[in-house]
């Protein structure tokens, strides 16, 4: 059992080891705070994104946008038409008037923009479709876009299909950041411990020759780079929290309608998680250089 005499005399020797080496300490520090900072904001992107197109997916609905000269006649043939294909749930329209508020409402706090429209009001009126299956819509579209009186028929599968490509990306590149980068962080403190290791060679000889276990030697170098790999956590850690708050609070004030997570806990949770990941990445770094470069 380590007593606290010499968990003191660990954490002692591992403090004055990085001061010895501060050059080192500060490469060390900063890669890994770059390495981890990196991967925590395409993380936090790569979340947002599946939540976005989550959210569009839940809400997908077509909208059939009407001419400005349609007859009554063809709104009412339109809507008979679309209530009998096949899959329709849901069907409802909206005036003019009422897509203009609904903007209105979307925009928030930039009823600014409403200024730029002059007092008129372009949005068409249109129809609003729910179907049961995913599957239905290209059928409704195709239907809707040969109808008289039909200016254009959307829907957003296309957007969610692109957001989901995006988030798919985001993921195989936050892989690819956290192995090269963290190769590059595990390579700086191998090399930081070597260069205490060297440093201390001799006193490492003594220490063995008077009984000292390779424990006993090897845990202030595994305390020095769990050290590094904690401080480039806390560096990392918050640079990302500061940064998520500033962009998704940007974000928040001019695009009202994009749904951003929550800073919490969301910021908790990739917090931890940088936490964990440093001091570990650390001491596997020195795990690798001590059993390859401790043998004197």
């Amino acid at each position: 059992m380590t007593s606290f005499s010499s968990i003191e005399y660990f954490l002692r020797e591992a403090f004055r080891s990085l001061w010895r080496n501060a050059f080192m300490t500060f490469a060390s520090v900063g890669t890994m705070a770059l390495s981890l900072t990196m991967l925590g904001m395409f993380i936090l992107m790569g979340l947002n994104l599946n939540h976005m197109a989550s959210q569009v997916e839940s809400t997908v609905e077509i909208s059939v946008y009407l001419q400005d000269e349609i007859t009554v006649e063809q709104q009412k043939a339109l809507e008979t038409m679309v209530k009998g294909l096949p899959g329709v749930q849901e069907l409802s329209y909206m005036n003019k008037e009422q897509a203009l508020e609904r903007f209105r409402a979307r925009l928030g706090d930039r009823q600014d923009l409403l200024e730029s429209l002059g007092g008129q009001n372009p949005l068409p009126a249109s129809f609003q479709i729910r179907v049961a299956e995913p599957s239905q819509v290209d059928g409704v579209v195709q239907a809707t876009l040969k109808a008289p009186g039909v200016d254009e028929t959307q829907f957003g599968q296309a957007i969610i299909e692109q957001i989901f490509s995006v988030a798919r990306w985001m993921r195989i590149i936050s892989l690819v950041l956290v192995l090269v980068l963290g190769i590059a962080a595990l390579f700086i403190i191998a090399n930081t411990i070597r260069v205490a290791v060297f440093g201390r060679r001799r006193e490492i000889s003594i220490m063995k020759y008077v009984g000292a276990t390779d424990k006993f030697i090897q845990l202030p170098f595994l305390m020095e780079g769990t050290m590094l790999g904690f401080l480039g956590a806390i560096l990392a850690t918050f640079v990302i929290d500061v940064s998520y708050t500033v962009i998704s609070d940007q974000l928040r004030s001019t695009l009202t309608f994009l749904p951003i997570l929550p800073k919490h806990p969301l910021l908790l949770w990739v917090s931890l998680g940088m936490m964990i990941l440093g001091p570990s990445i650390g001491a596997l770094g020195s795990m690798i250089s001590i059993r390859r470069f401790l043998k004197v």
